[in-house]
């Protein structure tokens, strides 16, 4: 029975997917069932295999490593300013970006993220018959982050159409960098976030495809990444460190200003309807639950929780999940752990925009302009995961 709710589920965001699409007769459904069956055939190695565990978690351990190194001279200039315990979301989560522009820095330096464009980028394009920068845009993603991967390409962002610009965003947001993937792992069974990371990478492509189609000319595909004029070594650190903190405190201010926004809208709601506009979306949701597995018993409050992690984040919806009064299956809880393993939420849109926009003023305009689309999208890519998933459990 599960089977064929799960088959439908599929169909249902493949359909969604469609509506909103922007040239549905360019769409090539081929390599999007390729990519399906690919989703399928991964999350049963991975959920009954430590195979593709070990390896997420060896590239956490090497990102937590670098986060401490940041965290050393976040300490020496801010140090004291958070009680013990405790410490703000901008010195924690934000100005790690400053250390690890650096590091995109030096690797763009010495040419090595040129050269892992070129060859992952090129492996995974075989598969979704998209651009090479797309694909190599997806895994530089997933290694550094949605707001930092805008630095790496930093020298090609005047030079993108609107179409590949977006599925570069979608990509962005519909992936986790692997900085926090250990985060999420003392929320949510370790197996689910590394199945929803390798599941997220392909259910980007598959969405961006059928939304966003489009076809790249090898002469725009095989763009190189190059600063614009000869630098030495110490005159690319200096830029690069002034790229990243300005990439912080734009991210920064762009949370501040539509988390707040949510909050007057919530409070707003609960004033006239005596309900607050989060749980109005958690009932929307109950549905979309419903086609991703999940029983109807328990399919308001799995929305209540997927709107939760719409309206605010991921971290919000995870402590919810891990830490609320909730009598969900085990079955119920890995669709759900699946679910909220992506940067699909409103304030993510500001991120996005706000990283593209301080690199590029007039590309992160154009970012804004389908931003709502942009989430659409990236919750399709969180929804096809769990459903996924479904099969499996």
């Amino acid at each position: 029975m599960h089977y064929g709710i799960s088959f439908l589920g599929i169909l249902v965001v493949l359909f969604l997917a469609w509506l909103a699409s922007s040239n549905r007769k360019e769409v090539k459904f081929k390599p999007i069932i390729t990519m399906v069956v690919i989703q399928i055939i991964l999350s049963i190695i991975l959920l009954n295999t430590d195979f593709g565990l070990i390896i997420i978690n060896g590239i956490s351990a090497v990102f937590s490593i670098l986060l401490e190194y940041a965290n050393e001279g976040i300490s020496f200039v801010f140090g004291g300013m958070a009680n013990e315990g405790e410490a703000p979301f901008f010195l924690t989560v934000l100005l790690p970006i400053v250390f690890i522009s650096v590091l995109i820095g030096i690797l763009q330096y010495l040419k090595i993220l040129p050269f892992l464009m070129k060859g992952i980028g090129l492996v995974l394009s075989k598969v979704n018959r998209m651009g090479v920068l797309e694909s190599y845009n997806a895994v530089a993603s997933l290694m550094v982050g949605q707001s930092e991967v805008f630095i790496t390409l930093k020298k090609q962002l005047g030079l993108l159409s609107k179409q590949r610009l977006y599925t570069l965003c979608a990509s962005a947001m519909s992936t986790v960098s692997m900085s926090i993937v250990g985060a999420y792992m003392t929320m949510l069974e370790p197996k689910y976030v590394v199945t929803a990371v390798v599941l997220n990478l392909f259910g980007g492509f598959i969405i961006a495809s059928i939304i966003n189609p489009y076809e790249v000319k090898p002469d725009e595909d095989m763009l190189e990444i190059q600063d614009e004029k000869k630098q030495s070594f110490f005159e690319m650190i200096g830029e690069y460190i002034l790229d990243g903190f300005k990439v912080a405190v734009i991210v920064g201010a762009m949370l501040i200003g539509f988390i707040a926004l949510m909050a007057a809208i919530n409070n707003v709601f609960e004033l006239l309807f005596n309900v607050s506009f989060q749980r109005l979306i958690g009932y929307l949701f109950a549905p979309i639950a419903l086609i991703m597995g999940i029983p109807l018993s328990e399919a308001v409050s799995a929305g209540g929780i997927m709107a939760t992690k719409l309206v605010t984040n991921e971290f919000v919806a995870m402590m919810d999940l891990s830490g609320g009064d909730h009598q969900f299956s085990d079955r119920t809880l890995g669709i759900l752990s699946v679910f909220l393993v992506s940067f699909a939420n409103f304030s993510s849109i500001g991120i996005i925009t706000g990283a593209v926009k301080s690199l590029n003023e007039e590309q992160g305009n154009i970012v804004a302009s389908f931003g709502l689309k942009l989430l659409y999208g990236a919750t399709l890519v969180s929804i096809l995961s769990g459903i996924i998933v479904s099969f499996v459990l």
